[in-house]
This record gives structure tokens, C-alpha cells and sequence, in this order.
């Protein structure tokens, strides 16, 4: 076979052409720059000049370089004869009445992933985060219900939003955008100290123009009162789109409790919502009662987007009400508003001759949304006597 032979020129041309194309480099990333926080499969493979940093009680700060420094902390006896760099800070404790600042950041990025595993009651822990130096916090909601664990139970949670792994292991992944800061605090309102471990991990990098700020809020009502309505939310105000709720729901009649609709109200709307669904479960995208037709009993369920992973029963004793965990997220499907939005729930049953029966009912929920800044001011949160579940 005859080599076929270039002219010294065109073959340095080649290999100019061929080492472009086959090295990144930096004034081309620079050129279509990538954040780094879209991350999935489809797009693993792009670089970003993105600089991945992690907090926790071994590095408080996230600083490059300082993780495991540590001479005192709670594992500071446990290492005794190991030394620096043993695990000597793996956590913190919390005092009753102490708020603990668990990240405090500064520069653009995103948070990508918290995992943590508090000790304690998790409705008298709170969970605060704050963007680009605010006072008023954009998350405040109690640790177990922000991650869709509202009755202080554990059960598995597979979701692509929030996951629940064994034996306590929160775990979220909504992406959280910030421009000029980040603060994430937890207080504990309880009387008892508590034992935290935890680690944020995040991306220091460029934020686009049109990325909105991530927000969650928590609210109960016990119970709700006869022909009452439950808010989910209200008061929203600007731009943005709805991403999930979770809700804890404690039934206080016997019977069937979910009949009741959905309401999503936006830009305007009064009386009539734009949004409505057709009942509490097929909300949740269940059907039919939950009801697992073969053994006649509420069926537990954990999916990408929607499930039912808790379901509490009464044991004959002082456990005596049934009570249910629920999440939606809508990741592929958010509900965008432009100017305002307030989602509501009805709670109904049946009545023995065939009429609704307004429930009073024992419900929290935690609403999640994204929101261009400022946000309007949360109401205040339910005093440690309005958290306890009794």
C-alpha cells in the first residue's frame, strides 16, 4: 500500500488544527462559558471553571486547603491518640435557645447538595437560609419537614429533590443560587441540646442574569377550622415558578380524608384559581385512596417526583391517629407566575350520605419556589407549643 506523503507545511497545519480541536482550553471556555451547576448526565462531560468547595465541622469555612485542621471538637477525645487529622471535629452541639451558624459564604455560586443528620426533635430544629447579605430569611422551616419528613419519623425517601437515607440522613438538591452571599443557620428551640452533622457542598462560579433565589416555607394549623381552607402560601409577590410541597397530615375522623382540591391563584386571580386539581391524592399523583387494592391498606410509595413514604396507624393505644407524609415536587412541570401566587388545599371527607365533609384537620406543609429578590416577609413561625406534635 502506497503512504500517502504531505508537504511539511500542510502537515504542521494538520497538527495545529488537530491539537486545537483536541485540548480545551481556557479562552475558549471562556468564550461559551459553563457554570457547572447544570449538571446531569447529558452534560457531565463539559468542563467549567467552576471551583468546588465543601463546608462542615471539619472545614467551617470551605476554604481550599484547611478541611480536617482541627485540635478540639467532638471527636477530639476519640482521636486522642491519633492526633490532627483524625476526625476530630465530625460535628457540633447545639444548646437549647442557640442559633449555629452553619455556613457563611461570600462570592457567586450555587449550593448543590446539604447532607445532615440532626439528633433531638427535628420540629424544634430550624433551618434558616439567607442570599446576598438579606435579613429576612428565604428558608425557614423546621429541619425535619424541609426534608419531607414532617411527623419526626424516619421512612426512605427516593426522590430526585429531597432524599431520606437510613438511619437519619437528609439529604437536598435543589440547586440554590447566590450572587454576593450565602448564610445557612440552625436554630434549636428545644430544651435539650442537640448533635448535628453536617456538609454543604457548593460551586463558587458565575450565576446567570437570570437565575432566581430559592425559597421554602413552613406552616401548620391544628386544627383546621370547619369550612376552613389550609394555606399552603400566600403573599407571594414577583416573579417566578413554584417547585414543590411536602405536607404532614393528621387525620382526625375516621374515613376517607383526601377529597379535597388544590388551588394555584396567580397574577391576579380572586376568586377562581387558575390552577385546579381534582383531589388531594391524584395531587400527589396517587388515585384512588392510595389504596392498595389487594390488601386494603394505604400503600406507601417513593418516587422521582411524588410519593406517599409514611404512613402512621393507630396501634390501639396512645398512638390513636392516622397520619400521612406527602411530596411533590415540580421539577419537570414548575408552576411559573409573573406577578404574584398563593396555593391553597381543601380538606374533605365523607359524610354518611354521600355529602363532602369539611375535616378539621391537624396539617403542616412546606411550600418551595424560586423568586426574583425582594421577597415579601414570611409570617412568624409557630412557637415551640405550635410545632410540638402531639
Amino acid at each position: 500500500m502506497r503512504r500517502l506523503r504531505l508537504p511539511i507545511a500542510v502537515t504542521g497545519l494538520l497538527a495545529l488544527v488537530v491539537l486545537t480541536w483536541s485540548t480545551p482550553s481556557a479562552q475558549r471556555r471562556a468564550d461559551r462559558p459553563f457554570s457547572g451547576l447544570t449538571t446531569g448526565v447529558g452534560d457531565l462531560y463539559r468542563l467549567s471553571a467552576a471551583q468546588s468547595r465543601s463546608i462542615s465541622p471539619e472545614n467551617f469555612t470551605g476554604e481550599k486547603g484547611r478541611g480536617g485542621m482541627a485540635t478540639e471538637g467532638t471527636g477530639a477525645n476519640a482521636a486522642r491518640d491519633l492526633g490532627r487529622g483524625w476526625k476530630v471535629s465530625p460535628s457540633v452541639r447545639i444548646q437549647p435557645g442557640q442559633t449555629f451558624t452553619m455556613a457563611d459564604i461570600t462570592g457567586s455560586g450555587a449550593i448543590q447538595h446539604i447532607w445532615l443528620t440532626p439528633t433531638g426533635t427535628w420540629r424544634y430544629s430550624i433551618l434558616r437560609m439567607y442570599w446576598d447579605g438579606e435579613t429576612s430569611p428565604s428558608v425557614e422551616v423546621p429541619v425535619g419537614d424541609f426534608f419531607a419528613s414532617g411527623w419526626g419519623r424516619y421512612a426512605q425517601i427516593n426522590s430526585l429533590a429531597v432524599a431520606v437515607n437510613p438511619g437519619s440522613a437528609f439529604n437536598s438538591y435543589w440547586t440554590m443560587p447566590f450572587r454576593k452571599a450565602a448564610r445557612i443557620t440552625m436554630e434549636n428551640v428545644g430544651t435539650e441540646a442537640m448533635t448535628l452533622y453536617y456538609q454543604i457542598d457548593y460551586a463558587l462560579t458565575a450565576i446567570e442574569d437570570d437565575a432566581a433565589y430559592f425559597h421554602a416555607q413552613f406552616r401548620r394549623v391544628n386544627p383546621l377550622p370547619y369550612k376552613g381552607v389550609y394555606t399552603i402560601v400566600d403573599g407571594i409577590k414577583g416573579e417566578g415558578h413554584y417547585v414543590g410541597t411536602h405536607m404532614s397530615w393528621g387525620v382526625n375522623n375516621s374515613g376517607w380524608w383526601g377529597e379535597g382540591e388544590i388551588k394555584f391563584f396567580m397574577d391576579g386571580d380572586t376568586d377562581f384559581a387558575t390552577i385546579v386539581g381534582t383531589g388531594t391524592e391524584d395531587y400527589f399523583c396517587g388515585s384512588y385512596n392510595f389504596e392498595n387494592r389487594q390488601t386494603k391498606q394505604y400503600q406507601e410509595f417513593s418516587t422521582p417526583y411524588s410519593g406517599l413514604p409514611l404512613v402512621i396507624r393507630p396501634d390501639g393505644a396512645y398512638q390513636s391517629q392516622q397520619r400521612f407524609s406527602l411530596y411533590r415536587w415540580h421539577i419537570p412541570d414548575p408552576i411559573r407566575f409573573a406577578r404574584d401566587l398563593a396555593v391553597t388545599i381543601q380538606a374533605l371527607g365523607w359524610r354518611a350520605d354521600g355529602r363532602y365533609l369539611p375535616l378539621q384537620d391537624d396539617i403542616a406543609s412546606v411550600a418551595y419556589w424560586y423568586q426574583a429578590e425582594p421577597h415579601a416577609t414570611f409570617p412568624a413561625l409557630p412557637s415551640k407549643d405550635a410545632l410540638e406534635i402531639q
